[in-house]
């Protein structure tokens, strides 16, 4: 019996990413991963003059308090847009507003 239990049983995550898929919010949860870990991706410098940051449709917004951040940023879009999407995994946003 433990044997046959063994070989049907699955990861926990394995199955909490079915149910995230079959109630479509694997996006959303990717979204919320991104935003925790936007320190990370971005470094402590980006991270503190980040006043807002959040995800709608694929687009990426970000709010600064330094201008001069923002311009060097927005310079770099792509680069972000990479590093967003590769720590996420998957494709999560096609581009980035600066605001």
């Amino acid at each position: 019996m433990s044997e046959e239990k063994n070989k049907a049983s699955k990861p926990i995550k394995s199955v909490m990413e079915q149910i995230f898929n079959a109630m479509q919010i694997a996006d959303k949860m990717k979204e919320f991963e991104i935003l925790d870990g936007w320190e990370e991706m971005m470094g402590k410098a980006v991270a503190s003059r980040t006043e807002k940051l959040y995800i709608r449709n694929k687009v990426l917004h970000i709010e600064l308090n330094s201008s001069v951040m923002r311009d060097e940023l927005a310079h770099g879009k792509q680069v972000i847009i990479e590093r967003v999407n590769q720590f996420a995994g998957t494709r999560i946003i096609e581009d980035v507003w600066f605001t």
